[in-house]
């Protein structure tokens, strides 16, 4: 029975994020770095608190996600798979929730070799694929660990060869952020009983959100003269526990609608020309920026992550 209402509820996102089509503007919300994100360890009860909080408002708001998962968080320090663990995973998937690829271990793509990069590659898809696939669903996109795509064009055709054997899609992002020093900030805060530097901390991540999208709304409309269908990128951690709801309704009141991935990858704009091989973790906006050759104020005004919240994301 349980099953059948959470089909109920993913049945229901879905209808919603169709109907986000007539929606001003599109984004499709994906989450890295599962079963969980931040800088401090969590046990199974928090670690449970914080998927059960998160996925309360991603179902709240109707949300169709695709999640990133990094399989060697899948087993405890003696090497074995940890149940409760996958338990985390099994919750995302009864949510209605499509997982991904993240690699077993976040290897870098520009520090490894790309043998040892693939073969991460395959050991990262194990126990996500048998998990989907009970319930029917392949694992169809690969979102690279740090977005780093390749330092040269060889390497880059190489990799996405491979990913297309074992039936993935490249993941891309047009809006990046600095999410990740925000939960740190917070996740920090919190351990040290520091509630009100918490608070402060999340009062100020949709704020500056918001101003992270607006300036990739700005990249698109200077690239294509027109709004594309966006693809956010955030990570599983609770900071979006406590405020996704935040965050969602600020995209809302944008005038936004969320819609699958599948969608957002319908869009001409990621048919662009990308030869992008620098050493950076960048946004697709840039990446067919900089295959243009744009000039340099093209890059200008992105908001930067305020002093105050890197400093409390420090150890």
């Amino acid at each position: 029975m349980r099953r059948a209402a959470v089909a109920c509820l993913f049945a229901a996102a879905l209808a919603v994020g169709a109907r986000g089509a007539q929606a001003a503007h599109e984004v499709a919300i994906t989450f890295d770095d599962l079963p969980i994100a931040g800088v401090l360890p969590r046990d199974a009860a928090s670690s449970l608190e914080l998927t059960t909080k998160l996925l309360r408002a991603m179902t709240a708001h109707h949300v169709p996600v695709v999640a990133f998962v990094n399989e060697n968080k899948l087993h405890s320090a003696d090497g074995a798979v940890d149940p409760e663990r996958v338990v985390l995973l099994q919750r995302w998937l009864d949510a209605g929730v499509e997982l991904g690829n993240h690699g077993y271990s976040h290897l870098d793509l520009h520090a490894t070799p790309l043998d040892q990069f693939e073969a991460d590659v395959v050991r990262g898809d194990a126990i996500t694929r048998q998990l989907a696939g009970v319930r029917g669903r392949p694992l169809r996109f690969f979102r690279h660990p740090f977005l780093h795509t390749g330092r040269d064009l060889e390497t880059r055709a190489q990799f996405e060869r491979f990913l297309t054997a074992r039936g993935y899609r490249v993941a891309p992002v047009t809006i990046d952020n600095d999410e990740y020093i925000f939960a740190g900030a917070y996740d920090r805060a919190l351990a040290r009983g520091a509630r009100d530097a918490a608070a402060r901390v999340a009062d100020a991540y949709v704020p500056y959100m918001e101003a992270k999208v607006a300036y990739f709304e700005r990249n698109a409309r200077e690239l294509f003269g027109r709004d594309i269908r966006q693809i956010l990128l955030v990570h599983a951690n609770m900071l979006n526990a406590d405020r996704f709801g935040d965050l969602a309704a600020m995209f809302e009141r944008r005038g936004y609608g969320f819609i699958t991935l599948d969608r957002a990858l319908d869009d001409p704009a990621y048919q662009s020309a990308d030869t992008y091989v620098g050493g950076g973790g960048i946004t697709w906006l840039h990446h067919w920026a900089l295959t243009k050759r744009l000039p340099k104020a093209f890059f200008a005004g992105e908001p930067e992550t305020p002093a105050w919240v890197a400093e409390l994301a420090r150890p």
